[in-house]
């Protein structure tokens, strides 16, 4: 089991670009490690407010791979992840530094890496002007629809006007 674990966090690590980069003999590594955070939220949250954090896409061995709702991974959809926002989340990601929003679902979880906020797929990202130079990204992400435990789905930041 550690094996597994350890396997998992070595990929999650390597598809948030935190593969250990080789320096040249006598330069010394100045990349900041990333600090991971808990894989499972402690609680989900159907607020439905809009949150400021930064914003990274899956990586390309990430395509087809199943999703936390079991669906395939698509490049080209409009998929994220969030560890907080509960699956089938639909909101509006907007790139604080360009300016340009997407409309998204939230079909997975993570990114496990503290202030990141969402994972988006590679089209989206770039759709919002998050390309691989930039690797991260300042967004603004503002829930449409929020579906309750109970069924029913509740209108978010973006869809009432507020906040």
């Amino acid at each position: 089991m550690k094996n597994l674990l350890a396997v998992a966090s070595i990929c999650s690590l390597l598809a948030y670009g935190a593969a250990p980069l080789q320096a040249a003999e006598g330069v010394t590594e100045t990349r900041p490690s990333l600090k991971r955070i808990e894989a499972t939220p402690k609680k989900l949250d159907y607020s439905g407010k809009k949150r400021t954090g930064k914003a990274s896409f899956y990586a390309k061995s990430f395509n087809g791979k199943k999703m936390a709702d079991g669906t395939p991974m698509n490049p080209h959809d409009d998929n994220a992840a969030s560890r907080t926002l509960p699956l089938g989340t639909i909101a509006r990601v907007t790139n604080l530094e360009t300016g340009k929003s997407a409309v998204v679902t939230i079909q997975d979880r993570g990114p496990y890496v503290e202030g990141r906020i969402v994972d988006l797929s590679p089209s989206t990202a770039r759709e919002i002007g998050l390309t691989h130079k930039e690797g991260i990204a300042d967004v603004q992400m503002e829930p449409i629809a929020v579906p309750m435990p109970d069924g029913s789905v509740k209108a978010g930041a973006a869809a009432s006007g507020e906040g």
